[in-house]
């Protein structure tokens, strides 16, 4: 496939890491720093009124940078990758041509690679009466079932999707049906065109898990005493699309809400339900090579910060000299 060489690309700084790593507490020193802006690859915060949940940051949090892609679309509506990244394109041109520097913050690793690592899109099949009978197989046969199927038919897809996200299995067998092509051979051929980012990727990791761990565990407290019982129950009291009632946080506490087990069962749920999400991020970023990992649980607090601007400022003044 013929692909457009860009010459002159957009510098962009993206933070990524798993959730609660502090990545929009870096991503706004960052901003403030370099006079910059966000662009958020989150697929939950961009939706209205999902804001415990969704960890959204607060404007305190956001300490008078702006930020984009967060909290513009009602929960009724489908989100996709190509979407986000038609959406921010926009935003990343915008920024830049006002003469600010673009950075991407998020913990949604599709998007961020769909995004920077250079994925373009096809027009992919869409079948109800097939995508109807993979879903009422996996309410009958389960998860695993169909993991097996499918990576019998595409083997090489084991490191490369979620497997444990059930729209994302469905999907990648449906192409399989519809096409008889792997879905991951579309997936390489998405790697063709030329991107018209220059991105610098700056991973938030930690030496110690259980160091994130009790973050996890110390952030889901808050959000409960910020109301997120209340919050997930005005969720459910309203119809949302599939992508929103994914989110985690709203589905580990529905069977709190409907009596099938006490809050404090439901809310052990969802804290293994993150520390698995984040288990799953790190796998995700870990494997990007150009990744410069920052340390969060450096003994020196401001350490990590730090690191952060010094490799952000060198790769800008890298990128100003070759475009002089």
């Amino acid at each position: 496939m013929e692909t457009k060489h860009i010459d002159k690309k957009i510098p962009v700084v993206a933070v990524v890491g798993p959730t609660a790593s502090g990545k929009t507490a870096l991503a706004v020193k960052l901003a403030q720093a370099l006079n910059g802006e966000v662009i958020s690859a989150d697929s939950m915060q961009i939706y209205r009124g999902m804001d415990i949940a969704t960890a959204k940051p607060t404007p305190a949090e956001m300490r008078g940078v702006r930020h984009h892609l967060i909290d513009f679309l009602p929960p009724t509506e489908e989100y996709s990758v190509k979407r986000f990244c038609d959406d921010a394109l926009a935003a990343a041109q915008e920024i830049s041509a006002r003469g600010k520097t673009v950075i991407v913050c998020g913990g949604t690793g599709l998007y961020v690679d769909a995004l920077l690592g250079r994925m373009i899109f096809e027009e992919e099949p869409d079948h109800s009466e097939v995508r109807a009978s993979l879903q009422a197989r996996l309410q009958t046969e389960g998860r695993e079932v169909l993991i097996r199927e499918l990576l019998a038919a595409d083997p090489a897809l084991e490191n490369e999707i979620d497997l444990a996200n059930d729209r994302r299995l469905l999907r990648a067998l449906e192409i399989w049906r519809l096409t008889g092509e792997k879905p991951s051979a579309r997936r390489r051929r998405a790697t063709e065109a030329d991107t018209p980012f220059d991105p610098l990727y700056l991973g938030l990791f930690f030496r110690d898990r259980q160091v994130l761990y009790d973050r996890i565990s110390a952030r889901v407290d808050r959000m409960l005493e910020a109301g997120l019982v209340e919050e997930t129950r005005a969720f459910y009291e309203n119809p949302a699309s599939a992508t929103a009632v994914a989110a985690i946080g709203y589905k580990e506490l529905h069977p709190f809400l409907h009596g099938e087990m006490t809050l404090e069962q439901a809310v052990e749920n969802l804290k293994t339900a993150t520390r698995h999400y984040a288990k799953r991020q790190l796998t995700w970023f870990g494997r990007n090579d150009a990744l410069i990992r920052i340390y969060a649980d450096a003994p020196d607090a401001s350490a990590a910060a730090a690191q952060a601007l010094e490799e952000a400022e060198k790769f800008l003044l890298q990128r100003r000299r070759t475009d002089a």
